[in-house]
């Protein structure tokens, strides 16, 4: 391949990663919040009552299908400052990031609530991450909307 051809697919793989097109109303609230068009409040009381995508590990996986009937291993990435669990809006969603970690090809679809209530809230998590739309969120963040989902 020459080295033109080559720097035009890499240029039209970043003009498709740039072009996020919503599938669902999280994606709409979250494009909403990230443009100033909504409250941060309004998009975490959307996420709270969401579901979202967690890869997870999978040693033996079929068609994205997981036939272990061990406990599911979320990919979470170790940072300067601490453990990060990665969610997405939408499973499709993840499959360009999770292409950088074997095992993580296939997930759950779960509320947002059930990972604040199983998984407790003692570490940070990004939403979408290598996406034009995302959103990190610190321990404490977590923390307040754990508390906010009890009131």
């Amino acid at each position: 391949m020459t080295p033109a051809l080559a720097d035009y697919f890499k240029a039209q793989e970043a003009l498709f990663m740039s072009h996020f097109s919503p599938q669902n109303d999280l994606e709409r609230q979250l494009i909403a919040a990230q443009e100033g068009q909504l409250p941060a409040e309004d998009f975490i009381a959307t996420l709270l009552g969401s579901e979202v995508f967690m890869p997870i590990y999978e040693r033996h996986q079929i068609g994205g299908l997981q036939t272990d009937r061990g406990a599911a291993l979320p990919l979470k990435i170790q940072t300067d400052t601490g453990e990060v669990l990665v969610l997405f809006t939408s499973p499709e969603r993840a499959k360009h990031f999770v292409g950088d970690y074997p095992g993580y090809g296939g997930g759950l679809v779960v509320d947002f609530t059930w990972i604040l209530e199983k998984l407790g809230i003692g570490y940070a998590i990004s939403l979408n991450p290598g996406e034009s739309y995302g959103m990190d969120f610190e321990a404490q963040d977590l923390e307040r909307m754990a508390r906010m989902r009890t009131h």
